[in-house]
């Protein structure tokens, strides 16, 4: 079961994508999302940006991946750099390519990159997904991986700025799969999640993330237009029908501003870790 790392660099063709009103619309009804204009479709809440480039990127971890092992993928980690919002009407290109592979005590990491643009090549966004193949081994690392985010544990440690408390619904991974595009029957089929070692359907690690947005640019009192850098390293799986806390630090220095966070669900169970949000003026 080893990994082509000849893959490693190589992009995809580029994928078109029409952003539609409506789909903008349905991602944020999915993901509970409390601005006006994400809900109305005219302006793609941040974590949206993963909708244009989900086939591409997955192509491009299939590219790498032995087929076998696809069964125990779950996202580790998501990184976006935003260049400018995704709005109604746009017509976008992406391209994929995977960089990297690396063994942990746990399983293999494969990083992917890809970056998004308009029709004339002006860029939108860049974004990171790092996926984790569970129980994989023996694997060399190769390439490179995504750039780090870690929450510095003297930010950790200081007061936080604010905290948010959401709720995740019962529905909510039925919901989301459809305007997200990401089917994967960890988080639609009970009997098939509990088959390859997981506590039942888990709720989409994205839609996650969504939720976490909403909480950091709420206690940031943030204009979302001016997000620049989103990330998070995905620590554990939230089951539907859970509660989560998302608490926000400030972190000082640099002329952004610029918060770490993280989520918890029930327990203080940490879900979401190492969390960044980065505001332009």
């Amino acid at each position: 079961m080893s990994f082509n790392l000849e893959a490693l660099g190589v992009w995809t063709e580029p994928k078109h994508f029409t952003v539609e009103r409506d789909r903008i619309a349905a991602y944020a009804a999915a993901t509970n999302d409390p601005i006006a204009e994400h809900a109305a479709g005219e302006l793609a809440p941040p974590v949206f940006a993963v909708v244009p480039a989900f086939e591409s990127g997955a192509e491009a971890v299939l590219a790498v991946a032995p087929a076998e092992l696809l069964m125990m993928l779950v996202h580790g980690e998501q990184d976006f750099v935003y260049h400018r919002p995704i709005t109604a009407g746009m017509e976008l290109v992406t391209r994929s390519a995977p960089v990297g592979v690396r063994q942990t005590s746990a399983g293999v990491v494969v990083a992917v990159k890809s970056l998004t643009s308009t029709a004339d090549g002006e860029p939108v966004n860049e974004q990171w997904m790092s996926t984790f193949f569970r129980g994989a081994r023996d694997q060399e690392p190769a390439g490179e991986q995504a750039p780090g985010h870690a929450l510095p544990e003297a930010v950790r440690a200081g007061e936080p700025a604010g905290e948010a408390k959401q709720h995740v619904d019962a529905d909510q991974p039925v919901r989301y799969a459809e305007p997200s595009g990401d089917h994967n029957p960890i988080h639609l089929d009970e009997d098939f999640a509990r088959a390859v070692g997981l506590p039942g359907i888990i709720n989409h690690g994205l839609c996650t993330m969504a939720f976490a947005s909403h909480a950091v640019t709420g206690v940031a009192d943030a204009d979302p237009r001016t997000l620049k850098r989103l990330a998070v390293r995905f620590a554990k799986p939230v089951r539907p029908g859970r509660d989560i806390a998302t608490r926000v630090w400030r972190i000082e220095g640099g002329g952004d501003r610029a918060f770490g966070f993280e989520t918890t669900s029930e327990g203080d169970v940490v879900v979401i870790k190492d969390g960044l949000a980065v505001y332009g003026s």
